[in-house]
């Protein structure tokens, strides 16, 4: 028995098996593969899968591994016509460190997150192929799970074989090294690429499109030294075709070649060799073909464009390339994998502790499956503009990348996670009513019609908000601030205790939500917050103002480096089974030096407004608390007196704390469909 078990050890896989290991969750991961995988694939990390992989601990070996993206040089005819640097105009900002992707190989990406595994006690188990998945349709229901406990030792082996044929029995090919031909686990989750074993065995459809037409050669490749400038990507853009030299970074030599095929007489691409690039380089380069001395890892690409029907079938989950694959411009396709990957990982995490209930993974694909339609759109339109663009001289892959491939946008703010804004101030926020609450759909009149890969209506398209009110469309004012299921925006700040610099987003990493209190009226609620939940996956943070009296440190209050110190410590016993693991860092402290995390969460508007309209003569009532769910996304944002608010939604994440937390999940899950009107709205259409 597992609590989980990953199939698929790309990325996506990776990041959930990280995030679930340093949870404490017993997780075990497999792939197919017998040997790691070393393809030319992904060129890297968009700046919001940076975020996550910051969070995970890995994001220093990663910038490490790669480079920036570098200015691309475009030819015509084999002489240069034009320069482009789309990032020229980007830099870090105060509420995003990350600006650009960064360009690393996908194999040293997976070699680095293999290796953050292995340090809670993981592996990647090689050579082993899921051929069957069995689950019961019957699991017994939380509460009779719960009167079976009670039941006395005579009714032991009948609660407790109920609870097991709730699992899902996973069955592998055979295995000559003599391991299990099965396992059970409480839940699967199916990463394992586009061609998924685990979707297919659940029946899941995968409607779409395959561009035939749409093909490219792909490799990587050694040319001579000094045969070009290793300080740009070199894109050669003809009338028959096409080639696009990138440096890998690390490399001497080395460089990801793509290019258009070559073709056959009835005009059938044909497969890539080395003999075959090098005619393609003297073609559309004019470099000989001998300056090219190897290359390896051929494949061949085809324009798939398909998504998945549902993302959850009882106790099992698709992510990544199972669930959705997404045409290549933009460079989205792992990035959404690694996204899908964050949202689901504490969700089961608090769902296996016995914290939240099991109705909360039924967000994942609430939230996830809009998220992935939409890419679809943004991916395939990018990839228009990019064919569009490379008919005329000059034109390049710089055309694909717009603000919203960095992934900073993305939000939830449809999902039954973001919590209901109509009871605050109208006057402070005049788009409150408009905002869909926990459990109703989006006013009709902020919604667009999203389209399915096969042409039909999305079923999404009545749930969507529109880029004029979704994340990924005009950017939040400072009056504004974040709305509930949008992404938390970083900020630096001072370590109240040391006087070091940190970074809310330092303040948010390890897998707990995160209480922020901003203002005198904030006290209240983070010290009900520390005694109710102590370090049991809840932490708090008092965000103060540069000139604000800070008084004595509160209790309950601590430096952030002995928060991340006790952190650590705890995740170590998790991992190695001691005793009173739970417990964690109850709250810390940063000062707001500069006014960066107010101007990023709007709370000296808010200030403003509780001051006009009288709150500022109470003084103790003036505040803002933000509920920051353990993916960086903002769950709550309220006045400070709004304690009940905070009350009920830590609930629904995290039960009612460590005094009365349910035993971790051993019974069943209940039905997906007892869930809030929107999953219908976004299965059914």
């Amino acid at each position: 028995m597992t609590d989980v078990l990953v199939v698929g050890a790309g990325p996506t896989g990776l990041v959930l098996a990280c995030d679930l290991a340093r949870r404490g969750i017993a997780v075990r991961i497999v792939d197919r593969s017998p040997a790691p995988p070393r393809t030319s694939r992904a060129k890297g990390p968009n700046p919001r899968s940076l975020e996550i992989l910051d969070d995970l601990g890995v994001a220093e070996a990663v910038l490490a591994a790669g480079s920036a993206p570098l200015p691309m040089l475009k030819y015509r005819d084999r002489a240069p016509v034009a320069r482009a640097d789309p990032w020229a105009g980007s830099a870090p900002s105060p509420d995003a460190a990350y600006d650009r992707a960064w360009l690393v190989a996908q194999w040293r990406l997976e070699e680095i997150l293999r290796a953050r595994l292995a340090g809670y006690g993981v592996r990647v188990e090689l050579g082993r192929e899921v051929v069957g998945l069995t689950q019961s349709p019957n699991a017994p229901t939380e509460a009779e799970a719960e009167a079976g406990a009670g039941a006395g030792p005579e009714a032991e082996d009948g609660p407790e074989a109920d609870a097991d044929a709730s699992r899902v029995v996973v069955t592998f090919a055979e295995d000559r090294r003599g391991e299990e031909a099965a396992l059970r686990a409480r839940y699967v989750v199916g990463c394992d690429g586009a061609h998924s074993s685990v979707r297919k065995l659940l029946g899941i459809g995968f409607e779409g499109t395959t561009q035939e037409d749409q093909v490219m050669v792909c490799g990587d490749v050694e040319l001579t030294e000094d045969a070009l400038d290793r300080g740009l990507w070199h894109q050669w853009f003809d009338e028959d075709g096409a080639v696009m030299l990138c440096p890998i970074p690390g490399a001497r030599t080395g460089w990801w070649f793509q290019a258009g095929p070559e073709r056959d007489g009835r005009g059938r691409p044909l497969a890539p060799t080395a003999d075959g690039f090098r005619r393609l380089l003297a073609h559309h380069t004019g470099l000989p073909g001998q300056a090219l001395t190897r290359a390896e890892l051929l494949s061949t690409y085809r324009v798939n464009v398909r998504m998945a029907d549902r993302f959850r079938a009882g106790r099992v989950f698709l992510a990544g390339d199972a669930a959705h694959v997404h045409a290549i411009a933009g460079g989205l396709g792992m990035n959404t994998g690694i996204q899908d990957a964050f949202n689901l990982g504490w969700k089961l995490g608090e769902v296996l502790a016995g914290r939240a209930d099991p109705e909360l993974l039924d967000t994942y694909e609430e939230e996830r499956l809009p998220v992935a339609a939409r890419t679809l759109d943004l991916t395939s339109e990018r990839l228009r503009a990019t064919l569009e663009a490379i008919r005329r001289p000059g034109g390049g892959l710089d055309s694909a990348i717009t603000a919203d491939t960095t992934g900073l946008g993305v939000g939830y703010r449809w999902s039954s996670l973001a919590a209901d804004r109509t009871h605050l101030d109208a006057s402070t926020h005049p788009d409150a009513s408009s905002h869909p609450d926990a459990h109703a759909r989006p006013d009709r009149t902020h919604l667009t019609t999203v389209t399915h890969p096969t042409g039909a209506p999305h079923p999404d398209a009545r749930t969507r908000p529109t880029t004029a009110t979704h994340p990924t469309g005009a950017p939040l004012t400072a009056d504004e601030g974040p709305q509930a299921g949008d992404r938390a925006p970083d900020a630096p700040c001072t370590d109240a205790a040391t006087g070091a610099g940190t970074r809310l987003h330092r303040v948010f990493a390890g897998p707990r939500t995160t209480v922020l209190g901003f203002g005198p009226g904030s006290a209240a609620v983070l010290d009900e917050v520390v005694a109710t939940y102590g370090g049991t996956g809840v932490r708090t943070c008092r965000v103060y103002a540069a000139d604000e009296d800070r008084g004595e440190n509160r209790a309950g209050e601590q430096s952030q480096e002995q928060s991340q110190e006790q952190g650590e410590e705890q995740s170590a016993d998790r991992h190695e089974g001691r005793t009173g693991a739970e417990a964690g860092p109850p709250g810390c402290a940063v000062i707001d030096a500069e006014g960066h995390a107010a101007a990023a969460y709007g709370t000296g508007a808010s200030a403003r407004a509780q001051a006009s309209a009288g709150g500022a003569a109470s003084g103790a009532r003036t505040g803002t608390i933000v509920v920051v769910r353990p993916d960086h996304h903002v769950g709550l944002r309220v006045p400070a007196d709004d304690a009940r608010s905070v009350r009920e939604y830590l609930r629904r994440l995290h039960g009612t704390g460590h005094s009365a937390a349910r035993p971790p999940e051993r019974s069943s899950e209940r039905s997906p469909d007892r869930f809030p009107d929107m999953v219908d709205a976004v299965r059914k259409g």
